[in-house]
């Protein structure tokens, strides 16, 4: 039993843990006190020194994230001598800050804005030299901008710590030091693999993803396009948060009202494309099984993860499903069975992808993704980008009537829902494998043990007889964990799902930013999940084969799952790349 301690806060008794962070015996207290470089478990450096407090019998001033709570402790958070040095750090750190605050995609959802707005910071003591770094938008995800940067670190740590690649480092020293990468290459020359989560971590703008929607308001003003939307599944458990709903808010319907305000064509539902991910790869699963293929077979719905096996694992590109992910499906099927049955000429066709996820724009330009003929995709926005673009047309968000999303190609089932979140993938294709191998129909659709927040889940099903071991695993250094397996030939698995996110896409790195507090306070994972599993349970059909639209499609135009014409449109191919790339 852990040993409880007493300590008093701003005259305020609390009992915690013993080996609790006075930052964290405050919070229990429900005592505010700042943070800037702080993120739980991730980042807890104490470098930036804005949570800095009093502690009774001590000399100066005591870091708070990093300092131990101790029994009989007295605390102050918020003397004047306080507040006053934490001014000063402001002070310093907006002193060689570009000050662009108009102009910044996080204006208004800025950390080192909120701090200043509530200290009162109004000019700047320390004005002096400023340094300039050049831009780098180079990546086609990812625009890094070090003019910026507050030097916290927490995207360092996320990538090193979180997902275990290092793509960013602090370099150099005293007032020349810098977040950067090796050599100072571009973010697209190094290891790099674009998931994001460097975005997501970051106080400030010095990280954003790389903006398509002026792109796609062009498009959506060119008389000559006939432009088709389609929204993923996380995003509609996340999209609210933007406009101050609770997290988990399931908006599909005034997302679907939004998107046909904004313009477009046709409003579709990535979900009909997930369930085409599971047939075809269900059927490329179960053709491995029983014909002696590469097993384990491993999931390729997500880039992020593609990017980095190709990066790390390239002799084990063997092991990956040769399907396309969802919305690349989909946007092949758009340019070919929906502009044929419709007679709309496929180079008009321009569709748009809201995404959870920043890699989804490295996505759309890999070689193989235009099995129409023509891009599969031709601009991917995030749902922050979506939110950007309903704030600038002044929509209402909030008082929004539900609308639906466009037939037939809208129809979708509850698998394809669970996508969102780690585990949806597996659990998905788990209920149409299981009832294609057997015959059966399933009693029990929910697979519990690919479920949850942990970042390895294992599992064995019972499928016809043979006993089928699952693995699935999201954020890579978990995934790093799996392929070790695979690649000593230890993984005693036979079907891997992975995703490059911790917690799977509903953590995208195209996802709307929390402040550390909240993500320390909140499980926003689990709250957007549960929605998924929410719409799952209750969805009419929860099964992709059952998709009345996609039966027609097989039936009309692509023929047989895993068949010629579905690898024509359906199925892409792996390369080997270099971790870092010659400037």
């Amino acid at each position: 039993m852990s040993e409880i301690i007493s300590l008093t806060i701003d005259d305020k008794q609390v009992e915690v843990e013993k080996g609790t962070t006075i930052l964290e015996a405050a919070r229990k207290a429900n005592i505010d006190i700042p943070t800037l470089c702080f993120l739980k478990e991730i980042n807890e450096i104490g470098d930036c020194r804005m949570c800095l407090v009093e502690v009774e019998g001590r000399r100066g001033f005591v870091t708070s994230c990093i300092q131990k709570a101790e029994e009989g402790m007295i605390v102050k958070t918020n003397t004047p001598s306080i507040i006053e040095a934490r001014k000063m750090v402001l002070d310093l750190i907006l002193s060689n800050h570009q000050r662009d605050c108009l102009t910044c995609v996080r204006n208004g959802n800025c950390e080192l804005q909120k701090l200043a707005e509530e200290f009162g910071v109004t000019g700047i003591k320390y004005n002096g030299k400023v340094q300039s770094h050049e831009i780098d938008e180079k990546s086609a995800s990812i625009v890094r901008n070090f003019n910026k940067c507050v030097l916290c670190r927490r995207c360092v740590a996320t990538c090193k710590n979180v997902q275990g690649i290092g793509a960013i480092a602090c370099i150099n020293r005293g007032f020349e030091s810098c977040i950067s990468t090796v050599g100072e290459k571009s973010l697209a020359d190094v290891n790099c693999v674009l998931c994001g989560q460097c975005i997501e971590s970051c106080p400030v703008g010095a990280l954003t993803e790389k903006d398509s929607t002026e792109e796609v308001w062009n498009a959506l003003r060119n008389e000559d396009k006939y432009v088709v939307v389609q929204t993923a599944p996380a995003v509609r458990v996340a999209l609210g948060e933007e406009f101050g709903m609770d997290i988990g808010t399931n908006v599909t319907g005034k997302m679907v009202t939004a998107l046909k305000r904004l313009g477009f064509d046709k409003v579709f539902d990535t979900n009909t494309g997930a369930d085409f991910t599971i047939m075809e790869e269900g059927t490329e699963f179960i053709e491995r099984l029983n014909n002696g293929g590469v097993l384990p077979m491993i999931t390729s719905c997500s880039p992020g993860w593609i990017n980095y096996c190709e990066k790390n694992y390239p002799d084990q590109l063997a092991h990956l499903s040769s399907c396309k992910s969802p919305h690349m499906m989909f946007g092949a099927i758009i340019k070919s069975y929906f502009a044929e049955k419709n007679n709309i000429d496929p180079s008009k066709i321009y569709v748009v992808s809201v995404m959870p996820c920043v890699a989804k724009k490295y996505e759309i330009t890999r070689d193989n993704m235009a099995g129409a003929g023509y891009p599969d995709v031709d601009a991917v926005i995030t749902t922050r980008e979506l939110a950007r673009m309903i704030k600038q047309a002044r929509i209402d968000f909030t008082s929004l009537e539900d609308e639906t999303f466009d037939n037939p190609m809208g129809e979708a089932t509850g698998a394809g829902a669970i996508f969102g979140t780690t585990g949806g993938v597996m659990e998905a294709a788990l209920r149409t494998v299981a009832e294609v191998v057997t015959g059966e129909k399933l009693e029990k659709l929910d697979f519990n043990d690919v479920r949850g927040k942990e970042g390895i889940k294992k599992a064995t099903i019972q499928l016809a007889g043979k006993e089928v071991k699952v693995a699935v695993a999201s954020g890579l250094s978990n995934a790093k964990i799996i392929m070790d397996e695979v690649r000593a030939g230890t993984a005693d698995y036979q079907f891997v799902e992975i995703m490059a996110c911790p917690g799977g896409c509903v953590m995208g790195g195209g996802q709307p930013i929390h402040s550390s507090k909240e993500r320390a306070i909140i499980d926003i994972r689990k709250k957007r999940a549960d929605a998924l599993y929410t719409a799952d349970e209750k969805s009419t059909i929860r099964k992709s084969h059952e998709n009345p639209i996609l039966q027609k499609i097989y039936k009309e135009y692509i023929g047989e799952a895993g068949g010629h014409k579905a690898h024509e449109l359906l199925h892409t191919t792996f390369n080997k790349q270099e971790k870092y790339k010659e400037m």
